[in-house]
């Protein structure tokens, strides 16, 4: 059985994450979706028990993934689940620049794990979780670029929205 892994903070999860996942799902025997439980170059906007719980929500159709959270490296967590690889998405070439380095730094930690890039489909390769979580503050509709469970819940959140950009002195 070969075994992948994707990694993500998943804040939250998107329809480009779930394009990836599922091709993933296509590809490789078992994949385990890593949500990165207290990321260190951000702070989450979900709870990391909604995270795992919006992505358990749209990735039910797919038997062959399962959600794990994990708060150590990257190439601990795919050790511990024997993975032979890591899945990343790519939408721009500045995903590429991080990722790159991302790869280069991995595989001097675990040369024995391969990384393998799923170009995002083009219907969702603009769509970012930060993106979503911009649109969705003022008052946006951000319904087909998330799945259904988690577009609610950013209703719910900003049900008017947060407005505009406040005025200037001159005005």
């Amino acid at each position: 059985m070969i075994t992948a892994i994707c990694p993500g903070s998943y804040d939250p999860v998107t329809n480009g994450h779930v394009d990836v996942i599922t091709r993933a799902a296509g590809i490789f025997d078992r994949v385990v979706v890593g949500v990165v439980g207290a990321p260190h170059h951000k702070e989450p906007m979900f709870e990391i028990e909604e995270r795992v719980a919006f992505l358990q929500h749209a990735l039910a159709h797919l038997p062959n993934v399962e959600i794990d959270v994990f708060r150590e490296l990257v190439v601990e967590f795919a050790r511990k689940w024997d993975a032979k690889a890591i899945v990343k998405g790519l939408r721009v070439m500045s995903d590429f620049e991080w990722e790159f380095q991302m790869n280069q730094l991995n595989r001097h930690l675990a040369p024995e794990i391969e990384t393998v890039y799923v170009m995002a489909s083009p219907q969702v390769s603009f769509v970012s979780s930060s993106g979503v979580k911009e649109i969705a503050s003022f008052g946006g509709n951000v319904e087909e670029l998330v799945p259904k469970a988690v577009a609610a819940r950013l209703k719910e959140m900003f049900p008017n929205g947060r407005g505009g950009a406040p005025l200037s002195d001159q005005e």
